[in-house]
């Protein structure tokens, strides 16, 4: 595919993290992608941060993935601008708003942080983003460590703000006509395989791809099966 053809991609991170989550698929799909990552932690609200994106985004039209957090934004950007997006990609993420529990769980870490525990958050929470298998990859560790000091402690609580904030996205799965792929890691303990069962079954044509042996964090665990699924997609 020349560089003249390729698709404009806008990618959105997840919480706590940054353009470090979509380096690999970034470089690997440079030859058909034209790839611009989006900053979401400049707002409390869903709404805001998708019109701050469609607001900055370089491109008129483009396909559009969504991570985790990230996909919560895509789906906000639906209901803005639906007739800017020409592909969706929503991996290791839910069309469902939060439960009580992980309502307050989120709150619990809003206190962490404004009581100067933020390194805590991410300590508590890397058992649910990886693989068991990937806990000890320091590496790994690293990298994620390294996108929430990043981020920020008002970053963060921005972002816990916003999610929190979001509307829930079932009721829209069935409009999307584009075309769709739905990712999961097949161990992801935030996202469960059957959330995005749920999206796939929903969402007219859609594609739904496991990726095994993988936690929350795809794009790093198992950074080529989830690039060679965006190919697909892009090249579908």
């Amino acid at each position: 595919m020349s560089a003249r053809a390729r698709q404009q991609l806008v990618l959105i991170p997840g919480l706590l993290c940054d353009a470090l989550v979509w380096q690999a698929q970034v470089a690997a799909l440079s030859d058909i992608a034209e790839c611009w990552i989006a900053d979401h932690t400049r707002s409390h609200t869903m709404r805001e941060i998708a019109a701050q994106v469609l607001r900055h985004a370089p491109f008129r039209e483009f396909a559009l993935a969504g991570f985790s957090m990230g996909g919560y934004v895509a789906f906000e950007i639906l209901r803005q601008a639906r007739h800017r997006v020409r592909r969706l990609a929503l991996l290791d993420t839910s069309a469902r708003t939060d439960t009580p529990e992980q309502s307050q769980r989120r709150l619990g870490f809003i206190s962490l942080a404004e009581r100067g525990r933020f390194l805590g958050v991410t300590d508590a929470l890397l058992p649910m983003l990886v693989h068991p298998s990937r806990l000890g990859d320091p590496e790994l560790v690293a990298t994620i460590k390294k996108m929430a000091k990043e981020t920020g402690v008002e970053g963060f609580i921005r972002e816990e703000r916003a999610i929190m904030s979001r509307t829930d996205s079932l009721s829209i799965l069935s409009s999307i006509t584009c075309p769709t792929l739905v990712l999961c890691g097949r161990q992801d303990a935030l996202a469960p395989l059957e959330r995005h069962e749920e999206m796939a079954r929903a969402i007219p044509g859609s594609r739904l791809e496991i990726i095994e042996a993988c936690g929350h964090l795809s794009t790093l665990e198992r950074p080529a099966e989830v690039s060679a699924a965006l190919r697909r997609w892009l090249s579908s």
